[in-house]
């Protein structure tokens, strides 16, 4: 599935240093073809600013991984401002973040996440979620044909 000899584009919106660089040398390992292709912003004003911009001019990303915990505006907020605009509401959205906190795993299914992955502790544990986020998304859905 996926889409055949497309690279496959993520926005990754992550304020944490360390896991900024673990998601990009993970995703340098990806056992897809052609490797994703993975910006990074730090808040969820940048990813609503980078969305826009991409919307404006027609290439938006297949999936964005967002963290919750994020300066300026964090992902609660930014998530639901992105389900409100029509040309941001389709992305699939999968929240990766530290928070296992019940309320926070309800609103953001309330506000049309696609999935809700807790960030495992360890270096293994975190690239078996990479692997099965990037296993499921990258190779086994269907995505809506991408525009530019």
């Amino acid at each position: 599935m996926g889409r055949q000899g497309e690279t496959f584009e993520i926005l990754s919106v992550e304020d944490s240093a360390a896991d900024t660089t673990l998601i990009r040398e993970l995703m340098r390992q990806s056992r897809v073809v052609p490797l994703p292709h993975v910006e990074f912003v730090q808040d969820g004003q940048e990813m609503l600013d980078f969305l826009r911009n991409r919307a404006d001019a027609d290439h938006l990303p297949d999936l964005v991984l967002l963290d919750l915990n994020l300066p300026r505006k964090d992902g609660r907020e930014a998530l639901r401002e992105m389900r409100r605009d029509p040309r941001l509401r389709a992305i699939p959205v999968v929240v990766l973040t530290s928070s296992d906190r019940p309320e926070d795993v309800h609103g953001c299914y309330a506000n049309a996440a696609n999935a809700y992955v807790t960030k495992p502790g360890d270096l293994e544990g975190f690239d078996a979620a990479l692997r099965q986020i990037e296993s499921f998304w990258l190779s086994f859905v269907k995505l809506p044909t991408r525009a530019g």
